[in-house]
């Protein structure tokens, strides 16, 4: 098994918080790291809420946890039983021992609506697909990951065509299963188009008024399918950097497609050299790091990018309190950065600017702006 990221932190919270939400995509690996919890916990009782058999355990909620009250509950799947949180919170308030529960979910907006009634009982820990810092060997590793995605399954399959096959079951279990069960109610082919629409806006700004009418739908209906893929966390919304300086900046938000394997495959790009010869390259490495980054915050960190209508531009400006860090994403095995890069970081106030390539040793371009490697991110996180 992978070490992944996610494990440490979840280790933490439970050292304090009675309940541990774990948010993540289905298929990235939610449900084996909550196994080693509990194999390590001498007294652990794991439920999957997709099985009739785990949901008639919890006929009567309030008498499974009154019986279990000194096990950690592991609840998989909790969207599917969200009415189980409103009994979670009596509960957690008759015994506040941390450690208690481990919720697992597959959207984010279910949970969350229906968790304000735990509010100070609740931590939530964000788990994302496979990550660089956790599966690197070789330098290859970084190239097969951007392709296929972080999904274990798709990124350890035996071959290009199975991981492809693989990715492509997914999309349709998505589109057709996942999204009903979470009561959303849209057309699958439609929602499959919107969706690919978005794979093409990768990187760039997204215009619902442009997206609707190639669509043929409404303006609010091109908004509102966003909103499902990004609560679903397969699209993230990246927001514009504001600040009063007196200039014009872009307002609209960027759309990214968040796994690049499921990228890839709403592109119809199958293979490395596919990939490498593909328009949208730079804008799929620029997704890829961005990822990279989104996964390695600091807690209490914020992230968004900047952009004037006179063209100074950083990809991501990461913040937390008064420091700032700016990183600019370039594909190039020797990047250069434009005027806008370095008319940004003064308009920014930066405390440190890197330029993310695909390199394997990064180097000083100058003092405080480096070019580094995406294993080099989380490091330069840590400085915030």
């Amino acid at each position: 098994m992978f070490k992944r990221i996610a494990h440490q932190k979840i280790a933490d919270h439970l050292q304090w918080s009675p309940a541990v939400g774990i948010l993540g995509p289905r298929q990235i690996g939610k449900t084996t790291l909550a196994k080693a919890f509990a194999t390590k916990s001498s007294n652990s009782i794991y439920l999957d809420l997709d099985t009739a058999q785990a949901r008639a355990r919890l006929v009567n909620p309030s008498a499974f946890f009154e019986a279990n009250r000194h096990s950690l509950v592991i609840l998989d799947e909790i969207q599917n039983q969200p009415e189980l949180l409103s009994e979670l919170r009596g509960e957690i308030d008759l015994d506040r021992r941390p450690g208690r529960f481990l919720l697992l979910g597959s959207a984010s907006f279910k949970l969350l609506k229906q968790s304000q009634s735990l509010a100070g009982r609740l931590s939530l820990v964000d788990m994302s697909p496979l990550l660089l810092s956790e599966i690197y060997q070789t330098f290859n590793d970084t190239q097969t990951l951007w392709l296929r995605g972080g999904f274990p399954n798709s990124y350890l399959a035996k071959s290009v065509n199975a991981s492809w096959d693989w990715r492509a079951a997914l999309i349709r279990h998505f589109l057709n299963t996942d999204l009903p069960g979470l009561g959303i109610t849209v057309d699958p082919q439609l929602m499959y188009r919107f969706w690919r629409m978005v794979a093409h806006l990768h990187g760039q700004m997204f215009n619902a008024s442009s997206v609707a009418t190639s669509l043929g739908i409404s303006a609010s209906s091109t908004g509102r399918y966003l909103d499902h893929l990004c609560d679903a966390l397969m699209v993230r919304r990246l927001e514009p950097y504001f600040i009063n300086l007196g200039k014009r900046l872009v307002k609209s938000p960027k759309v990214y497609v968040r796994d690049s394997g499921l990228l890839h495959s709403l592109l119809g790009i199958r293979e490395v050299n596919d990939l490498l010869g593909h328009p949208s390259t730079g804008s799929s490495w620029e997704g890829f790091v961005i990822e990279q980054i989104a996964a390695h915050l600091p807690e209490g960190a914020s992230m968004s990018f900047y952009r004037t209508a006179a063209g100074a531009e950083l990809d991501v400006i990461v913040e937390i309190g008064l420091r700032k860090l700016g990183f600019e994403v370039k594909f190039s095995s020797s990047p250069k950065v434009t005027k806008g890069f370095w008319q940004a970081c003064e308009d920014v106030g930066v405390d440190a600017a890197y330029i993310v390539a695909p390199v394997e040793a990064g180097w000083v371009v100058q003092d405080k702006v480096e070019v580094i490697s995406v294993l080099d991110i989380p490091k330069r996180l840590l400085t915030l």
